[in-house]
């Protein structure tokens, strides 16, 4: 099959696996020794690809291609490419637009006696996958390192924390280590997708994104943001995609526990990349999950001003993260090709699944949300107003405040070639308050989503931000409150503020701080209110990922007016130091070593330590049973690299106290 060669001319060298990888549209050779010298004009041999548990060839899944003679109907070509004595080299081209997975191959000799037909023999089974080097193939990108990095890079940056604290993980996509292209095909196996969709990417990714979540299908992963994690591995312990793919592939299609956002992003840019589809990690930040479809997101204040859990239905997540794929749509006007939102978190359901997309990120920008698939889901969660409402003991429901701007605040990815970020906010949306922003809104109404039904509320004339600096957890802090009067008289402004902690959903838990304070502002000038937080009233409440929300509702006097803004402080954890030690060469021995202190003054348990870099080392796990506190850990290990170049080496530490802990170590590997 001439494996080496294939492999190289289809960048598939990549992938550790023994058998031909080759891409749509691009000839491959293979050489075949007959039992005589072939005499082309008057030998009847045929090559025959079959793909499936039942071949078919009005469907693409058997291919009968003479050799070297063209078959009307059949989009395949194969020609001579030479002959040397009993020797034949076959150049094979698979269709454009054919099935990807893996396919078998037969030659056939046809005479008067029959067929003769070469034996299934499994090492000569090839795969067929995507081509983004083509321009005929659907996922064609026309620049080389987009390629590089949408389908070739195997490591990421994943961002999370706040819009104006942003914070970020690596994370191992891994497409092309060992098993891994098997299990992307199981997927699709387990979740019985027909072989005919599997040559179209949108209708691949779509059923990729049901796949990839088990709410309805028993699909890849199980999502679970309870915090109760004993049943299987913590959301913010995974370093890769790998792990949980080959896990899943093991244990024959159960479900792997447990998900969240950025776990389930990270393994579909894994499937993605690994089936050719150019993909990439997005993460929105203040990104609304609007339960009720309608753009609004209702918060619900009780009369004191805090957030009432039992009433407020929807959320803000900090941050969410979903992927893009870069994809032809033909389905759709020209215009609305390219980047495509996709997302296997399962939030809402569509067409019955739990999925969402492909929907042209051009269509949400341009507020054409009647288009295939989810825009209007998509579009809520980056425009959606934030809309404060305040209950009476009485049930009664009034508006108090309406943000228009929380939403959707920015959107980023991994910049090309680099470990920075790219803020692509402007793909999605125009500028907050500008005139097209408008014009967009009127398009989406007109798209059917739901018109905005309630009135505006009277300008108050007062703003009010909540800033912090950047906390480390089990700090105290201040929370500063910047009241400025923008009105040409006296406000006297009385404030309620409301400490609670969150998870990055946006779901509140408990309340740890009810303060209330005053402020008597003169005309155009600004006042400065500081809250004391001390760390003995938060953080026996903290849930994972330590976030804590503030709510600040209050009213002037003067004008009865009312305002209300909020704010989330991500505590940031304790430190985890990756050192190396010798100098990085392919097969040569190199120390690693990555330690923690546990700075607080309660015990960690059941800590577990992952450390994890492709072409660098297999996945490694330690378990602590417990570190006390003051105490350290310390763990050595030695790393053969099995490649050149440069390598990411991820560590995270996990245990049910103190949660996404991680660092990584960027190493460049040289060839003796």
């Amino acid at each position: 099959m001439r494996v080496t060669e294939n492999k190289k001319d289809h960048n598939t060298d990549k992938y550790v696996n023994s058998n031909l990888i080759v891409r749509r549209n691009k000839e491959f050779t293979i050489a075949i020794k007959c039992n005589r010298a072939l005499k082309e004009q008057e030998d009847n041999v045929q090559l025959e690809f079959l793909i499936g548990s039942s071949p078919d060839e009005n469907k693409g899944t058997y291919i009968i291609l003479p050799m070297g003679k063209e078959k009307p109907g059949v989009h395949w070509k194969s020609r001579v490419v030479e002959t040397q004595g009993d020797y034949v080299t076959v150049g094979i081209t698979p269709d454009a637009k054919c099935i990807i997975g893996r396919f078998r191959i037969f030659v056939v000799v046809v005479s008067d006696l029959g067929k003769q037909r070469t034996e299934r023999n499994p090492d000569t089974d090839f795969y067929v996958l995507f081509n983004p080097w083509d321009p005929e193939d659907n996922v064609y990108m026309d620049k080389d390192e987009d390629r590089q990095e949408y389908v070739m890079n195997d490591v990421g940056v994943i961002y999370n924390g706040e819009f104006n604290n942003i914070s970020s993980r690596s994370w191992n996509f891994g497409q092309f280590e060992e098993g891994v292209l098997d299990a992307c095909i199981l997927v699709l196996d387990s979740g019985k997708v027909p072989l005919v969709f599997r040559g179209n990417p949108t209708e691949l990714v779509r059923q990729g994104s049901a796949l990839l979540n088990a709410q309805d299908d028993d699909g890849v992963m199980v999502g679970n943001w309870s915090g109760e994690y004993s049943e299987g591995t913590a959301p913010t312990a995974w370093t890769g995609s790998p792990e949980i793919l080959l896990k899943y592939a093991k244990e024959g299609s159960v479900p792997v526990c447990f998900a969240q956002c950025w776990v389930f992003a990270g393994v579909m840019n894994t499937f993605m990349r690994c089936l050719g589809i150019p993909g990439r990690v997005i993460t929105n930040f203040c990104s609304a999950h609007d339960n009720t479809g309608n753009l609004k997101t209702d918060i619900v204040l009780d009369e004191d001003g805090k957030v009432d859990r039992s009433r407020t239905k929807d959320s803000v997540w900090n941050y969410h993260c979903w992927n893009e794929v870069y994809i032809k749509r033909p389905d759709l006007p020209e215009q609305f090709s390219g980047w495509q939102v996709v997302d296997c978190t399962p939030q809402e359901t569509s067409d019955g699944l739990y999925r969402c997309g492909p929907t042209s990120v051009n269509a949400v920008k341009e507020g054409e949300l009647s288009y295939p698939f989810d825009a209007k889901f998509v579009f809520a969660e980056l425009n959606s107003d934030v809309i404060y409402h305040q209950s009476t003991k009485q049930g009664k429901m009034k508006i108090i405040y309406v943000d228009t701007t929380y939403v959707g605040k920015l959107i980023l990815t991994k910049k090309r070639g680099s470990s920075d970020y790219e803020d692509i906010t402007s793909n999605y949306k125009y500028p907050e308050g500008s005139i097209k922003e408008r014009e967009i809104m009127q398009n989406a109404e007109h798209s059917g989503l739901a018109t905005r039904d309630y009135m505006p509320i009277a300008e108050a004339g007062v703003d009010i931000e909540l800033q912090a600096d950047t906390i480390k957890m089990g700090d105290n802090f201040k929370l500063t409150m910047v009241i400025k009067n923008q009105t040409s008289q006296t406000c006297t402004v009385n404030a309620t503020i409301t400490g609670c902690v969150v998870f990055y959903t946006g779901v509140t838990s408990s309340t740890f701080k009810l303060e209330n304070k005053t402020a008597t502002v003169k005309a155009s000038k600004t006042e400065y209110l500081t809250v004391d937080i001390n760390a003995a009233e938060y953080t026996p409440h903290l849930v994972e990922q330590a976030k804590l929300l503030f709510v600040m509702y209050g009213t002037i006097e003067e004008t009865n007016a009312s305002i209300t803004t909020m704010k989330v402080v991500t505590l940031l954890p304790p430190e985890l130091t990756i050192k190396m030690s010798g100098s990085p060469r392919v097969g040569k021995d190199l120390t690693v070593t990555v330690e923690f202190l546990n700075p607080y003054n309660f015990m960690l348990e059941k800590v577990q330590l992952r450390l994890d870099g492709p072409g660098l080392i297999p996945i490694k796990i330690k378990n602590y049973s417990q570190i006390l506190p003051g105490g350290s850990v310390k763990y050595k290990v030695l790393i053969v690299p099995r490649s050149p170049g440069k390598k990411v080496l991820m560590a995270c530490l996990d245990c049910p106290l103190l949660r996404q802990v991680t660092n990584q170590l960027e190493i460049e590997v040289v060839k003796d």
